[in-house]
């Protein structure tokens, strides 16, 4: 499973204060109300410096970040676990309330998760916090995290936002390397994407506002799916919609088209962890050398080996750590 597409994500902003009244538990059906007790997965270390409990959504990628996070708390001498939760609607009032200290996020995406939770769940459409601009979208995000006992570690170079590709092919026949350029090109093109593209600002509506794109329809065979990118390989659709850390585009001979003008908000990586509980300046210390060495490329080869190669998500962070002299061989 991948990370949340926009339209997911937006349409789980909106119905959060909804969600949020669900039950807490964990994938297996662990509790999370008792903190650090038999969690999913232990990454050793030392109980020294106390326990921290890594929170984790139910996607590869959140999985190799949690994993990332927990060796590098485990590296710094914390005992660590990790609790895996499918959605933020589950996991965000967990962090808030302690059951779990430390959780991977995206700097856009929690941002308008919690202005949901604060101005109602309409503000995300009518009144959003979050643009292409990381700093001002990270700022937005800690006046809305702050009050809620959570602080926002600083974000860095990793990315995964929305990302529309097309097939090699169609982009040397029609010399195409950015957005623009196909905009420029008059093309007609058929998105392969879910059914909300048709009307999310970041798909289709936005392509069309902000690009000129002339877009002749929506084929909704899902973001970033096998299917959805086959017919693009195939020529029955031109683009399709998935993310910047997309591992398996070269599977089916696509490319990504950049976004030169911005149109997708800035969804950097970034760790949210929960003020009281750990917020000491050493955790952020240690969580800041992986922040500031992973790219997206990083990440993207990271879910790769996970989804490709079927890594486990532990063995794949180890070896990445290890590669950047982050944790001791």
């Amino acid at each position: 499973m991948k990370k949340f597409p926009r339209g997911i994500r937006m349409a789980a902003a909106t119905a959060a204060v909804v969600a949020l009244g669900a039950g807490l538990t964990a994938c297996g059906g662990d509790s999370l109300e008792d903190k650090g007790s038999g969690g999913e997965k232990s990454s050793g270390g030392s109980d020294k410096k106390g326990s921290l409990v890594v929170g984790s959504a139910g996607f590869t990628e959140s999985k190799v970040l949690a994993e990332l996070y927990a060796q590098l708390l485990s590296e710094a001498g914390y005992d660590t676990s990790i609790k895996t939760v499918e959605t933020r609607e589950l996991y965000a009032p967990s962090l808030e309330k302690g059951d779990i200290d430390v959780v991977p996020e995206y700097a856009a995406t929690l941002a308008e998760f919690l202005n949901a939770k604060v101005n109602g769940p309409d503000a995300p459409k009518d009144k959003p916090v979050a643009s292409s601009d990381v700093t001002k979208t990270v700022a937005e995000l800690e006046k809305l995290a702050k009050p809620r006992g959570l602080t926002v570690l600083p974000a860095g170079e990793a990315v995964d936002q929305n990302a529309f590709a097309v097939s090699k092919e169609f982009a040397e026949k029609n010399n195409l390397k950015t957005l623009s350029d196909l905009g420029k090109s008059k093309l007609k093109v058929k998105i392969a994407a879910g059914e909300e593209c048709e009307v999310r600002p970041f798909c289709a509506p936005g392509l069309e506002k902000t690009y000129g794109i002339d877009v002749a329809g929506i084929d909704p065979k899902g973001v970033g799916t096998p299917q959805s990118k086959q017919a693009v390989k195939n020529g029955d659709d031109q683009l399709v919609l998935t993310t910047t850390t997309d591992a398996t585009l070269g599977n089916f001979d696509l490319v990504l088209l950049e976004d030169d003008k911005n149109l997708q908000n800035a969804d950097n990586v970034l760790p949210v962890v929960n003020t009281e509980d750990a917020g000491a300046k050493e955790i952020a210390d240690a969580l800041a050398k992986l922040t500031q060495t992973l790219t997206t490329e990083d990440l993207t080869e990271l879910n790769r080996k996970v989804d490709a190669e079927r890594v486990k998500e532990a063995d794949a962070a180890k070896e990445y750590l290890e590669s950047k002299g982050l944790i001791e061989k």
